[in-house]
């Protein structure tokens, strides 16, 4: 399989949804903590594809639940999500000024309302979910612990550490447990939060848990690629961050051209596992080619 040429289309119809969504979230009610409302809703409508929420709903849709009835973990998230990239971006850590087209949020509000903010959404992720999703109690808290272990030291906050204290040796094997960590638990999750409040049993859900985890080492190839071809006004950050602070990357570790093939048989396994996994795929397809053909 080659890498195509044309973008795949993205399902922009459920992203409008989600964007929708969560343009109507407050944080609080308090006049004092005004200010850290406004921070927390900088960065969350700061635009993105919200890649996400959008594999919640889309997954929602091939196992036959109502997308709108998942919006709440759907928007959870992305909340998580931001909070990841505010803090990602700190001084301390990537040390970034520009996420999504726009300043970063410690450099328009500070280092401290910067942390807090990340904090802050968190925390709301959780609280949202709690309160406004429906389902069975017993499948909401499965969906709930699906979400909070992807963000968790076995999961996004664990890979982080290994991406700030890795070596330059960090070989192969290495390198992916490391994106499975930080990047893919949370694109996996996506997917299998939704399944868990759904609440079919594991056994039936296997195509779709081998899809999330493969597609989650698509989407972190890809973006180790653009990393290096990509166009900072359109990647809506600093283009060569990674290269700029040393960090093991898929490029730098196996070169563009390997990388790039790499991503086309990730891309493969994971269209393998949904034609595997039944049910309406479609948008769950439309996608994983799309991930793929951002590297073009």
């Amino acid at each position: 399989m080659s890498v195509p040429r044309v973008a795949a289309s993205y399902p922009t119809a459920l992203q409008a949804q989600v964007d929708a969504y969560l343009r109507e979230l407050r944080f609080g009610d308090e006049e004092a903590t005004e200010g850290l409302n406004e921070a927390m809703r900088y960065s969350l409508l700061a635009g993105g594809k919200r890649i996400r929420p959008v594999l919640a709903l889309a997954t929602a849709e091939a196992i036959g639940l109502d997308t709108a009835e998942v919006m709440p973990l759907a928007a959870a998230l992305e909340l998580i999500h931001t909070y990841s990239l505010i803090h990602d971006d700190l001084p301390a850590m990537d040390d970034d000024d520009l996420r999504r087209g726009q300043p970063t949020c410690h450099v328009v509000y500070g280092e401290d309302v910067a942390i807090l903010a990340g904090d802050g959404l968190f925390a709301e992720a959780v609280k949202l979910v709690l309160e406004r999703q429906r389902g069975e109690p017993a499948n909401v808290l499965a969906a709930v612990h699906e979400l909070v272990s992807a963000a968790a030291v076995a999961g996004m906050v664990g890979g982080q550490y290994v991406d700030v204290k890795a070596s330059d040796e960090l070989d192969e094997s290495g390198l992916r447990r490391l994106h499975e960590l930080k990047t893919g638990r949370l694109i996996a999750a996506s997917v299998q939060s939704v399944l868990a409040l759904g609440g079919a049993p594991e056994r039936a859900t296997i195509g779709y848990r081998r899809f999330a985890a493969e597609l989650g080492v698509l989407f972190q190839i890809v973006d180790d690629i653009l990393d290096v071809t990509g166009d900072e006004a359109a990647l809506g950050k600093p283009q060569g961050s990674d290269q700029r602070h040393g960090k093991r990357t898929y490029v730098s570790v196996h070169g563009l051209d390997r990388a790039r093939q790499l991503a086309v048989e990730s891309h493969a396994k994971a269209r393998t596992a949904l034609a595997e996994a039944g049910g309406r795929t479609q948008t769950l397809e439309q996608i994983t080619d799309y991930i793929l053909t951002r590297q073009t």
